[in-house]
């Protein structure tokens, strides 16, 4: 059976027995392309029931020092083609499993960027507060910093979300699990301006009735559009960061960690699934710790 037949029945089964969602189908389709890319380069007589593991071995290598593609990248690619593979073994399209037995590339943990208060500061203060855009991008610094949203979180707020006399917003967030996350003072205050002052003078478009933060003609706004926003005024303090709305994330629970939150309660308000993943921040504290002992302790230069 060829390469395109397999694939194709690949993709079917993703969608019709996995029931993937269509961007997880095309990611997979992608890892295993950029195989099926490799093999018609070096020896387009490899079928999906030959291939050997030496030629996944040099397809890596391949990837990193022709493509220069990430450790990271890789172990993505590595993960595919094993998920190709355990489908054809279980399909009962070929016995042979060249993948099974190589181990993923070893990542090394990237730290995220953080900002520092006086770095928020410097960006909320270089904002126009004169227009519309201005005071309600005010809020939405605010909303990202002080409840740690991610982008799509935030976007898709609505009105009925918001308890802020109890000092909370309900949050939908990944596989539409629902969850309370605390708002400070300064947030609440920026988000009730922004909503009684400028937000009730804009007619919301069709299916934007509800969304907190509109665009200058009603409409919700989009992923890119807060990523514009960020950037913009990066540029206008010359930052010289390059930051991002996850970077307001990263910061919020890198700033609890710090100042000694307990790491269950930054995992339920960030919503992530497993300790682990909020874990990271507390390699974040210890590098603050390290840079204060340096600069501080007088035998730390010794």
């Amino acid at each position: 059976m060829n390469w395109k037949v397999t694939v194709k029945d690949y993709a079917l089964y993703l969608r019709l027995e996995r029931g993937m969602s269509k961007n997880t189908i095309e990611a997979y389709l992608r890892d295993v392309t950029k195989f099926v890319e490799y093999v018609d380069l070096m020896d387009n007589s490899l079928t999906p029931q030959n291939v050997q593991r030496e030629n996944i071995i040099s397809f890596l290598m391949y990837l990193e020092q022709e493509v220069h593609l990430s450790t990271r990248s890789q172990a993505r690619i590595l993960s595919g083609l094993k998920s190709f593979y355990t489908y054809l073994n279980e399909s009962d399209q070929t016995e042979n499993n060249p993948v099974e037995l190589i181990e993923t590339p070893r990542l090394t943990q990237k730290l995220p960027d953080t900002l520092e208060v006086e770095e928020i500061d410097l960006l909320i203060d270089a904002i126009d507060h004169t227009t519309y855009e201005g005071r309600r991008n005010h809020a939405i610094l605010e909303v990202l910093y002080g409840c740690g949203l991610r982008v799509s979180e935030l976007i898709n707020l609505s009105l009925e979300d918001l308890f802020l006399a109890e000092g909370f917003v309900k949050v939908v967030g990944k596989g539409d699990k629902e969850r309370f996350v605390p708002i400070g003072e300064e947030a609440a205050m920026q988000m009730t301006l922004y909503i009684e002052n400028d937000r009730c003078m804009k007619t919301p478009k069709k299916g934007s009735e509800n969304i907190i933060f509109l665009n200058r003609r009603g409409a919700k706004l989009t992923r890119v559009m807060i990523f514009t926003i960020i950037k913009r005024l990066a540029e206008a303090v010359q930052l010289g960061k390059n930051i991002s709305p996850h970077t307001f994330r990263h910061s919020f629970a890198s700033h609890m960690v710090e100042g000694g939150a307990d790491l269950r309660a930054v995992q339920e308000m960030l919503g992530h699934e497993s300790i682990t993943t909020t874990e990271i921040y507390t390699h974040l504290n210890k590098e603050y710790l390290q840079q204060v002992i340096t600069e501080f302790h007088p035998r730390a230069s010794l």
